[in-house]
């Protein structure tokens, strides 16, 4: 059985997690809570994990499914080099970005999700895992008779395969009788009517 990987549990939780933040933040702000000021932050907060999280990793074997115009977001992880790779910084980033929005009940979903987001980041980096971008490849075309060995002899119609004679089999085999048995000479084919 092959070896998990965690970063793409990882990725999942936290992605989740920011989209239930700012649900959450919008809930808290738009009613007016008492100390709706942390549902806003709850907002920046989610935006800023979705944004960092929306980006696939490519996965160690096989492929990775990239979602749709991630290599916009790609390019600008690359630009941040080391910090987006490790992670390490990710599961310090998310652990310290849920404190503040653990404050609020309208908020608290998303921050139990971020803290386990960073415990499963935790647990990939620890297992040596690190953010690496999914590099377009480049299109394989396809070989022309790379599967067929042999072209078709005859033109179609072409009768079944059982029903085919191979080259060569028309000289050895007797003619009227069975392979190997005695020799039957054929019956002379006259134009007279009798």
């Amino acid at each position: 059985m092959g070896q998990i990987e965690w970063a793409m549990w990882a990725n999942e939780q936290a992605l989740a997690s920011g989209l239930i933040l700012v649900t959450g933040g919008i809930v808290a702000t738009a009613g007016r809570f008492t100390q709706w000021y942390f549902g806003a932050y709850a907002i920046a907060a989610g935006v800023l994990v979705c944004l960092l999280e929306y980006p696939r990793g490519s996965r160690a074997k096989g492929s990775t499914l990239e979602r749709c115009g991630q290599r916009y977001l790609t390019a600008v992880l690359k630009l941040l080099g080391p910090l987006t790779r490790n992670y390490y910084f990710r599961a310090a980033l998310h652990l310290a970005l849920s404190v503040p929005a653990g404050f609020l009940l309208a908020t608290i979903l998303g921050t139990v999700c971020l803290v386990i987001a960073s415990i499963i980041y935790l647990l990939a980096a620890v297992r040596g895992e690190q953010w690496t971008p999914i590099e377009p490849r480049p299109k394989e075309r396809p070989q022309v008779g790379g599967t067929i060995k042999q072209p078709p002899s005859n033109p179609p119609p072409r009768p079944p395969v059982e029903a085919r004679k191979k080259p060569g089999e028309e000289d050895a085999a007797p003619v009227g009788g069975p392979p190997g048995g005695p020799r039957v000479n054929p019956i002379p084919v006259t134009d007279e009517v009798v």
